[in-house]
Order: structure tokens, then sequence, then C-alpha cells
């Protein structure tokens, strides 16, 4: 199984956490994200169920603990040393009297780490409060700081090969949307749908293939699309539903999104016009979209629109996007919205995702969009107008 990039991405990517950890004061960092190690190492495999961190330090390689049985994941996708891939036994796993973190402890203090200053992420899915609690129990005399979001935000600026593989993962987005849009029909299931957007977009082209999405693909039909994230289910698409696809292409475990709306029949006026509107807006953000502009400034252009046409868009309109494992691809650290006055960095990647889920109907458009100093440009070319097929 080869790596996903060369051994010089990764160490470009040490060497600049290094530089956000020396800033913050820190010594060690204890990384409990999936897709933060993942960035880090190339580390890859469903093993996030159970507890597994990283530790980082100023001067030592990365180290991975986690599950016996997951350690071999290691070999197949990264550059790690043997000896920098550390196993806690198979009886720790799901028992009431004792905890892998527990294990973890005492690596640390035998391997050095007990007097450190320790940055830990304190709002991670899988990263649990009892193990944070057991590896402070385990190391009284570190001092432990919530360094939350210090990878995701120094991930924010993409480098060339991380802009080449999200490419990728939006050819695959694209794949999967176009299926969408040509196999949806009345009397077809949603779930029949679902299963060919998902064969699709794994299939991927001769070229290369993909992974599961982090994020599952949404299927918002009919009533169903008054709101913004509902699962498929197998009810049949019908005559007359607007129906939305937030699809996504994964490659490497790299993301990309991708939202398109079709109307099974004429298009009612008040869907035409919306979608107008929504069009527009999407134009005047991709226009604003550039490195130092405020978030919140590229709001406001789409906020300018919204309020011309009498619409009201409540949520953010967009978000950092890159490696993720379920259940999200979003990077948790720039967001669209208008009290964010965050600089957009050179060589974001951002999920433009304009929504407006009305009463009994909605519509979705977006796009996965890289921001330059030059302003910003889409990583897919699937048309963006509502798609008026036979109902």
């Amino acid at each position: 199984m080869s790596k996903a990039f060369l051994k010089a991405e990764y160490d470009a990517r040490l060497h600049r956490l290094r530089g956000a950890m020396d800033s913050k004061g820190l010594d060690t960092l204890v990384i409990g994200d999936p897709a933060n190690m993942n960035w880090l190492t190339g580390y890859d495999a469903w093993s996030f169920y159970v507890p597994q961190i990283m530790v980082v330090g100023l001067e030592r390689k990365p180290v991975w603990i986690g599950r016996e049985m997951d350690a071999g994941a290691a070999a197949l996708t990264t550059y790690m040393d043997e000896a920098d891939v550390i196993s806690y036994p198979e009886e720790l796993v799901q028992r009431e009297d004792a905890h892998p973190a527990q294990y973890m402890a005492r690596w640390m203090a035998d391997n050095g780490f007990g007097h450190k200053t320790i940055g830990y992420e304190s709002d991670v899915y899988y990263f649990s409060p009892k193990s944070l609690s057991l590896l402070q129990h385990g190391l009284p005399n570190a001092r432990w700081i919530d360094a939350d979001l210090t990878v995701n935000w120094v991930r924010v600026e993409k480098s060339q090969a991380e802009i080449d593989m999200l490419q990728q993962a939006a050819v695959l987005a694209g794949l999967g949307q176009r299926y969408a849009q040509d196999n949806v029909q009345p009397g077809v299931r949603q779930c029949d749908l679902a299963a060919g957007i998902y064969a699709t977009v794994i299939k991927g082209t001769a070229e290369f293939g993909g992974d599961s999405p982090a994020l599952s693909q949404l299927i918002l039909a009919g009533e169903a699309a008054a709101t913004a994230h509902p699962m498929w289910t197998d009810a049949i698409f019908e005559a007359g539903q607007t129906v939305a696809f937030e699809l996504g292409g994964c490659r490497r475990r790299y993301n990309a999104g991708l939202a398109r709306t079709v109307h099974l029949g004429k298009i009612p006026p008040q869907v035409a016009s919306t979608a107008s509107a929504v069009e527009e807006g999407l134009e005047r953000v991709l226009d604003a979209l550039k490195s130092g502009v405020r978030a919140c400034d590229v709001h406001g252009a789409w906020q300018r629109v919204l309020k011309r046409h009498g619409l009201e868009k409540k949520s953010r309109i967009g978000y950092s996007i890159g490696v993720g494992y379920a259940p999200d691809w979003g990077e948790h650290t720039l967001s669209l919205r208008a009290q964010d006055t965050t600089p957009i960095p050179n060589n974001a990647v951002i999920h433009v995702m304009l929504g407006m889920w009305m009463a009994g109907w909605g519509l979705e458009l977006s796009e996965t969009v890289h921001v330059t100093e030059h302003g910003s440009h889409c990583l897919t070319d699937v048309p963006r107008a509502v798609a008026q097929l036979s109902g």
C-alpha cells in the first residue's frame, strides 16, 4: 500500500506544527483527532472507535499509541519507525476495570514526558474526557494546557500536494453529482439512488478510486428538503419534488463537497426566483474570496444579495475543508459568517455551502474553492442552475 504523500511533505508539516507548538509554549502535544494524525503522518485506519493518541514533541518524532491490532496500519500508511508505534494490549479494550489511557500515561512517564508542558485537544469526538482525565492522573507533574485546534489551524493553509489531492476528491464529487442527476426520477427509491452514488464516488476513475466521504451523502427530497441534514430513506421520489443533493468525494481521506438541486417537473416560480438569488450570491462570494480578506466580509457580500431579494439564511455559508473522518469533513477553523473577523489564509480550501430551507421545500448550492492572493478557483465544474428533470 503506497503512502499518500512523499516523506518530505510530512516533514514539512511537522516543522510547521512544531513552530505553532513553540509559539504556544508547548513541549509536547497530545493529538486525539484521527484527521490530525493522518495529516501529520499519514496514519490511516478505522481504529478511532477505541482510544488512540499521537504524541508530538519539539525534538522527538511523533509517536502513535493505540490498539495492538491496529499498529500494522502505521507500516502501511506512514514513514514512522517501528520504535515510534506503541501498542497497548488487546486485554485493555473496552473493560470497566482498566483503560488504555492508563497504559499511555505510563509509557509517557517512562519516556520523559512526566514534567513536560503538554497541550491536548479538548473538543474532539474521539478523545474522551475519561482518556484525558486518566492521562492527567498518570502524569501529575506535567503542566497541561488546552491546545485545541492547534493542528487544525496549521492545516488550513494547504500545500500544492494537498491541493492536487483535493482536486481529485472534487472530480469524484462531480461524478457522484452527475450520477444523481442522471438517475433520479419519480418511482426510484432514495436508498437505491444513494447506493449508486456511493458506488460511483468510490469506484472513481480509471486513474484513481475514492474513499467513503467523511460526511454522509445527503439526499433532501420534498418536505425533507426543508431541513439541512436529513438522511435518505426507502421512500420513492415523486413528481413535483425539489431534490437537493449534498454530496462529497474523498481521496486519501481528503474531502471535497458539492451540492446541487434538481426539480422533478416544471420548476415553480418560487424555486426559480430563490435559485436565481442563490446563484447570484455565490458569484458575489466567489468574487470576494481572496487571501487576506476577512471571513465576515465574504459573508457580507452574500448577505447584501439576500437582503435585496428579501431572503434570510441564519447559518454560516462556508468552512475550511480537508482531511476528515466520520462524522465530519470540516476542519473546525474558518467559518464564513457575519461575526468571524479571521483573515482567510493563502491556499485555504473552503466549502462554500449555500442552503435555503423553506416551508416544505429547499435547495442547496455549493462549491469547494481554493483561495489564493489572486482570488478563488472552484475545484468542480458541474453546472449550477437548478436542473429541470422529467417528472
